[in-house]
């Protein structure tokens, strides 16, 4: 079983910057991709960007050039992080935003309670 801490998010203006952080333990995570997925009110969960063990990411069109996603890696694989810096932010960026971390071929996903991100002059 994978357990998943979320920390960051918060109030924004326009063009500004925030930093989303997701720790993930419990389990070797060499074969699980981490990444966040947003959910605007009224909408449907999108991607927003992911990333491998290999350092492989994806990018929804919409966040590309403006978040870039890290992974940084313990010994062992056992403890992970997920960074999300998010910068030049829009209106449209509000969200809630959830962590995501899931096994490459297996049916294990796993998913954090979520953050708010509100951008807004």
């Amino acid at each position: 079983h994978v357990q998943i801490v979320e920390s960051g998010g918060g109030f924004v203006q326009p063009g500004g910057s925030l930093k989303l952080s997701c720790a993930a333990s419990g389990s070797d995570l060499t074969f699980y991709r981490m990444g966040w997925y947003r959910q605007a009110p009224g909408k449907q969960r999108e991607l927003v960007a992911t990333i491998t063990s290999g350092g492989i990411a994806k990018y929804a069109d919409a966040v590309k050039d403006r978040f870039t996603i890290y992974r940084h890696i313990s010994r062992h694989n056992v403890n992970n992080t997920v960074d999300l810096q998010m910068n030049s932010l829009k209106p449209e960026d509000t969200a809630i935003y959830c962590c995501n971390v899931a096994h490459t071929w297996t049916q294990a996903n796993y998913w954090g309670q979520g953050t708010q991100v509100t951008v807004s002059s």
